[in-house]
């Protein structure tokens, strides 16, 4: 996807894979993501706690000119100094990270702020604070955030529709729940281990006909 062009933001937003070292091994999370791009990925997030600056501008680097040539959203987690060095998308940011006022001020449009939101009123805070698009959850019970709270169907209901803004189910979303998480709508769902653990491009193929 050219640099900060998303002519259809929900659209992109539909399947958002998180390469992951552990979920994905042995793969590299380039190319968990390249094969997850190939399986309909439309979205593709960086998010890599054990790489320090240098190894996760570098990786970051390398997955967004992988998401540019294949025209995929590319976003950073946490970390807007790396997702503005590698010329990413966007960033997403948690409640804990850099407020997205402050984001936004660095990073004017077309760059896209994600931001996660737990209950409605993050959700609408959110969007006031100038956030493109928010990831709620967590849904489920996942092991990639083992301290994440979950907040079950109706609470993502609820919070999808506080807001104007775009919404992406997170949190130990599978193919056997997703039909569910859907019709609480969303605009898309997250997932990890769904798509990065064992066949990549099988599984985000199956995530990607469920979604259509």
């Amino acid at each position: 996807m050219p640099k900060n062009s998303v002519p259809n933001l929900k659209k992109s937003l539909r399947l958002y894979v998180i390469p992951d070292r552990g979920a994905g091994a042995p793969l590299s999370l380039e190319e968990q993501a390249r094969l997850a791009i190939e399986g309909g990925a439309t979205a593709i997030q960086l998010r890599d706690k054990e790489a320090d600056g240098g190894e996760l501008l570098r990786t970051a680097r390398a997955l967004s000119a992988l998401c540019r040539e294949r025209r995929v959203l590319f976003i950073v987690n946490d970390r807007l100094d790396v997702a503005l060095l590698s010329g990413a998308d966007g960033v997403h940011l948690g409640q804990s990270d850099l407020p997205v006022t402050d984001a936004r001020r660095l990073a004017p449009r077309p760059f896209l702020v994600g931001a996660s939101a737990h209950t409605p009123s993050e959700a609408l805070e959110a969007e006031r604070d100038g956030a493109d698009y928010i990831g709620v959850g967590a849904v489920f019970g996942t092991g990639s955030k083992s301290d994440a709270a979950v907040i079950g169907l109706e609470r993502l209901r609820e919070t999808a529709a506080a807001s104007r803004l775009p919404s992406v189910a997170i949190g130990g979303v599978t193919t056997e729940n997703l039909p569910r998480v859907i019709l609480c709508g969303v605009d898309g769902v997250s997932v990890i281990a769904a798509a990065v653990r064992g066949d990549v491009k099988g599984n985000t193929r199956e995530l990607a006909k469920m979604l259509l």
